[in-house]
């Protein structure tokens, strides 16, 4: 039975449920580690650090982070010349994706209990409504408080319960690339059964795409350089394929696997390279969802291709704490399960950024803790 705890025992709740969880490291039972982002002359790198126990105020939560997950949003935060965006983000805790257990709760607290799973939101003060910059400025991973520590404290509304059938790994794969993807092809694009959807490469956002479309009854489409994921990608449930190192004009090929119709759905990840053969491979009243620049800042989108084609195109940064729950039970629904490439430790999170930037995974990249 799940047990009510309150603010003035916060600390050491924590570290009675760290204890008995047996997940301690050498440092005193009073710290706890984390990473941070460390300025380095003109750039950054990750840096372990021992901190106090963080304690819940009377209306926050206390979470042991069980995992957490890398975004491509991380590896360019790691990699970015100090002050290159007009920004310095020195100290900041990395990563927006983590789950874990609730360990105390503040005194004003009533949605949480001790026990609790819990996956934390990528926007902190975003529940619902309209996307507001109050909203945009509590991303996670890029304000102080990210998921790559031991215990953060969060306010109530920043977290959601995860499902049974997941673990702490697979729900830390969710909270960015799975929301985007689900409110670019359900939120914004309306995806409906049969319709054709292009999925760009198999990153996170790609992967949980065709998961998604797939179990909506829609017909994925997977480019990808690489034959081994293409072939992965139709076993996940990709109607079509098509490699793009071996057919550069692979817009005409897409067309070609919907009869020259063109498709109704594109999760748009790529940005310059990509962002006009997408247009291209676009049907009439087809619908684009903005997500992302792996290859550069998008061009200017050419309005006449869009107009011509009654096409729409929306930008997507990720979702709200009510979009994540909502995603949450279709995939319960579905029991759709994350793919997750490979697993480090806490201790070797430089080398899952390093493995990230190889670009050699498919769907996510996740650390225990």
């Amino acid at each position: 039975m799940k047990q009510r705890q309150s603010a003035g025992f916060a600390a050491l709740s924590a570290v009675i449920a760290l204890t008995t969880l047996g997940e301690l490291s050498a440092q005193s039972a009073n710290t706890i580690r984390q990473y941070v982002f460390a300025e380095i002359g003109e750039n950054y790198q990750l840096e372990m650090r021992e901190v106090p126990m963080p304690v819940a105020g009377p209306d926050e939560v206390l979470v042991r982070v069980h995992a957490s997950s890398l975004n491509r949003r991380d590896w360019y935060m790691l990699h970015e010349t100090v002050g290159a965006r007009g920004r310095n983000v020195d100290g900041t805790i990395p990563l927006s994706d983590g789950a874990g257990e609730v360990i105390a709760v503040g005194d004003d607290v009533s949605e949480w209990e001790i026990g609790d799973r819990v996956a934390g939101t990528f926007f902190s003060d975003w529940r619902g409504g309209k996307f507001t910059p109050k909203a945009f400025a509590s991303a996670r991973g890029g304000s102080p408080w990210g998921m790559l520590a031991e215990v953060i404290v969060t306010a109530p509304v920043g977290l959601v319960e995860i499902p049974d059938y997941m673990s702490y790994e697979e729900a830390a794969s969710l909270p960015c690339a799975a929301v985007t993807a689900w409110n670019g092809l359900f939120k914004a694009g309306n995806l409906m059964p049969g319709e054709y959807v292009l999925l760009e490469g198999t990153g996170g956002v790609s992967t949980f795409g065709l998961q998604l479309a797939a179990a909506a009854g829609a017909q994925p489409i997977v480019t990808s350089s690489s034959n081994e994921k293409l072939a992965k990608a139709r076993e996940l449930g990709a109607v079509g394929t098509v490699n793009y190192r071996e057919n550069p004009e692979w817009q005409d090929a897409v067309r070609e696997l919907t009869g020259n119709v063109g498709v109704d759905h594109v999760l748009e990840i790529g940005g310059r390279d990509t962002l006009p053969r997408a247009i291209q491979a676009t049907a009439f009243d087809g619908h684009i969802a903005l997500i992302g620049g792996l290859t550069g800042a998008a061009p200017p989108i050419e309005t006449r291709e869009l107009v011509m084609r009654g096409a729409t195109a929306t930008g997507i940064y990720v979702g709200s704490g009510a979009d994540f729950e909502n995603m949450l039970a279709f995939m319960t629904e579905h029991e759709i399960r994350p793919v997750i490439d490979r697993t480090f430790t806490f201790d070797q999170a430089q080398e899952a950024f390093d493995f990230m930037g190889s670009g050699s995974y498919m769907g996510k990249i996740v650390i225990t803790h």
